[in-house]
Parts: structure tokens; sequence; C-alpha cells
């Protein structure tokens, strides 16, 4: 009898679990809450997979042998509380897919950075010729390539939802960027099982495997000692001097890896990332790509002609001497400090959405060294001018990304910057971060 998967959430990963399931000879049904979008429809339909939308049917749901949901719906919903009560496995795409791929994992996870280090890891394992998908919260779904063929190389950013999907899936290459408060409504607002999650990517890990970090950050720090971590480790610091891993050379300023005993050297002024968040993200891919032994040359080549991502710290334009830059993946605090911090203009800052539990407390020394104006972009914005109404002269909201464009426009003057870090999510008045951010570049080309 063909085992029966329950599939929750029919958005690209959904799909992409639903078409691979499919192959491997599973009974599939997809079903989501809300609607689905006609082009998924018409692809299950062409496919003969049963759907089902705007509803869970709890009974069909939990007739199966397996769930794979989606990673936005919380371990606490019912449902999904329902099913592990009665010992059903529910488990994330990436989890799934992995069973049925021969692929080398290069996985990466952070509360920052996650996304440019995926891609700049991507081009230079693409740049190297290797047969590479990326997949996980970027590219196409990662089942949806196992299913149509396989790579010899996968490059997975893995959010924290992903990884608390995953069982028994081990990653070759595993990075941890950093640890900083993000999606504490999701871990009842403790960060110590936040910090757990992201330790999950560390599960199954051997000897063979490689575990890459950040050596200055406290909570990786507190982890790794409460863990007996058997892959062998490569930290990377700005601060500290590095036998293996990365360091800067602060008299030279010269990136310097060190994997084997081999040296790379490189002028931290030729890196395609600037800044000092990105200097990180850089050592990262750089240890990463030495560690399957790329030519020096190439990685070299990969790190200075890498072009960063759409919505992260991306020009849009200058408009009569005022610099427009949108930030909408800076959906946490955090992020929002490392593009504050970037910032050597005077800045009107456009911040709001939907707050995940923020703490702005961090952000105070930034924003009354350089923000002139702030706007709040949100629907609840008060939070926002408690925090800040005594650190700058003027606060003003907007209800949309065009007139948050237009009142920035009006309150800077030339020289100055306009830049939409939001530290908050999107679904108060968008579809998503890309939304936001979309919408900003276009109220700000029509100025």
């Amino acid at each position: 009898m063909k085992k029966q998967l329950a599939i929750l959430g029919a958005g690209e990963s959904g799909l992409g679990a639903a078409e691979l399931a499919l192959k491997k000879g599973y009974k599939v049904f997809v079903s989501d809450k809300g609607k689905i979008k006609e082009k998924y429809k018409s692809v299950l339909t062409e496919l003969k997979i049963e759907w089902e939308e705007e509803q869970h049917s709890e009974e069909r749901i939990l007739s199966a042998d397996e769930i794979v949901k989606s990673p936005g719906i919380p371990d606490t919903a019912p449902l999904i509380k329902k099913a592990h009560e009665i010992g059903i496995p529910v488990i994330s795409e990436i989890e799934f897919a992995a069973r049925f791929s021969k692929g080398h994992f290069t996985c990466i996870t952070g509360s920052n950075g996650k996304t440019t280090t995926t891609m700049l890891i991507y081009h230079l394992y693409k740049k190297a010729g290797l047969d590479v998908g990326l997949a996980g919260n970027v590219g196409k779904s990662f089942a949806k390539q196992v299913a149509e063929g396989d790579h010899d190389y996968y490059v997975l950013e893995l959010s924290s939802f992903q990884l608390d999907g995953m069982y028994h899936f081990k990653a070759d290459i595993a990075i941890l960027l950093n640890i900083t408060p993000d999606h504490l409504d999701r871990y009842d607002y403790k960060m110590e099982n936040y910090v757990a999650s992201k330790m999950r990517i560390l599960q199954n890990m051997d000897e063979n495997g490689v575990f890459i970090y950040w050596a200055n950050d406290e909570f990786i720090a507190a982890a790794m000692k409460a863990h007996q971590i058997k892959a062998k480790c490569y930290p990377f610091s700005d601060t500290e001097e590095i036998k293996e891993g990365a360091c800067v050379d602060k008299n030279n300023n010269q990136l310097i890896i060190t994997v084997n005993n081999q040296l790379f050297e490189m002028s931290i002024h030729d890196l395609a990332l600037q800044g000092r968040h990105n200097l990180y993200n850089s050592m990262a891919s750089g240890i990463s790509g030495r560690v399957l032994d790329l030519r020096k040359e190439l990685i070299r080549e990969s790190l200075a002609d890498f072009q960063n991502i759409e919505h992260r710290l991306e020009h849009v334009t200058n408009v009569h001497g005022i610099e427009f830059i949108n930030d909408s993946k800076a959906t946490n605090v955090n992020s929002t400090w490392y593009a504050l911090e970037s910032m050597d203009k005077p800045t009107v800052w456009i911040v709001g959405g939907v707050d995940k539990g923020n703490d702005y407390s961090m952000l105070f020394d930034l924003v009354k060294d350089k923000v002139k104006a702030i706007i709040c972009l949100g629907t609840e914005n008060q939070k926002i001018i408690d925090a800040f109404g005594d650190k700058v002269d003027q606060i003003v909201e907007a209800g949309t990304a065009r007139e948050a464009v237009t009142k920035s426009y009006e309150l800077g003057t030339k020289g100055d910057v306009v830049l939409l870090s939001p530290a908050c999510a999107s679904f108060d008045l968008f579809d998503n971060y890309e939304d936001r951010g979309h919408q900003f570049k276009t109220a700000v080309r029509s100025l």
C-alpha cells in the first residue's frame, strides 16, 4: 500500500514536495488554509494531485503517515499539536527532499546575513564549475530540484523554522553567522529556545563535517560549550587572530583565510561587499570555498565581483542629491542596526510594520548620531514613537510606501540618504518584504 503524505501549504516548497513525493510513489494530499495561487493550482491539477484551499480537512490530514508543513505554520497550531500527539511525524520540505538527494550540502543559518552569504557561496560554487542548486529560503524549491534531476552540490539557506522540522538531515558544511533576538514570538519569548533552534544545523554531523561560525558571538560561544561538536571547526573574526579559519590583518587591511595550513589573502578593499557585517559574510563564504579546495584565484574573483541581492541595502537612485536605499529585507532590529551603522550621511529612516517583540534600545546611539528624521510605516506605530520620540527632531507617520517616500523627500535635503530599513515584518500593509521593497522603489522612481 502507498504511503500517504499530507502537505500543508501550497507555495513553492509545498508544490516541490508534492512533485517529489508523487515521483517517489507516495499518495499525496495538499492542503492550504489560504487561497492557492492559480499557477500552483494548475500544476497540482495537471499532476492529478488532490488539493484543497481555505481549509484544513483535519480527519484527512491526520490519516496520513507523515506531514510536510510550510515553515510559516507554527508548531503550536492545533492541527500540528494533534499530529504530534498521535505520533504522526511532521517535517519540513528540506528534511523530506534530503532523503532522496545524493548532493553535498552547504547550509547557512543565522539571524542576519543568511541570504547574502548563501547567494555569495552559490556564486562562488557556480564560478568554480560545480553542479550546484540554490534552495531553502531562496532559489527554487529544494524538493523540486531533487525531483527534476538532483545536483552534486546544494547551497541551502535555512531559517530556524525550517531547522525545527529537520531531524535526520546532515549538513556537510554548516555555517552559523550570528544569533540575535528574532522571531521570539515563535519561541515562547525565550532566547535559549531560539538558540537551540539555530544549533540544530549541527545535528547528525560527524568528524567529516565542517562548522564555520562567528567567533565573537556570545550566544554561539555559550551554546558550543553545551554541545559536543564532532565537526571540524573554522571560526572567523575581525578582532582576533585565528589560526584555522578567517581573520583580518589590520596593519595592511588583508583578509586572511587559513585552511589545512594553506594561506589565502585578499585586500578587504577589493571585496564586493563592503561594511563590517558584509566582511563576516565574505569570510564565511571564503572558508567554505577553501574547505572544498577551490582555487584561490577563483575565490578572490568571486568575492570581488559578486552582485548583492535585491532588498538588502540596495541603492535605488539619487533624486536631487538625496540617495534612496531599499533595505526592506531588514525585518529585525539587528539587521537595521547593521544598516544604520553603515550610513555615512544624515539619514531619514523609514521604519515600522509588524513588531516581533522588538527591543529598540540597541539602536538609540546610532539613531542619535545618524538619523535626522523618522517616518513610521505601519498600522501600529506607538512603540516606535515612544522609543525614538526624544532621539530625533521629527517623527511622522505614513500609511503607504508612496506616502512614506513623499514625506521622506520633503524632509530630506541634498546630501542626505533615505533608508527604508523597517526592523519589522511587513504583513500589516504589504504581502511580504519583497512587495514592500518593490512599492518603495516604484514610489521613489515616480518622484
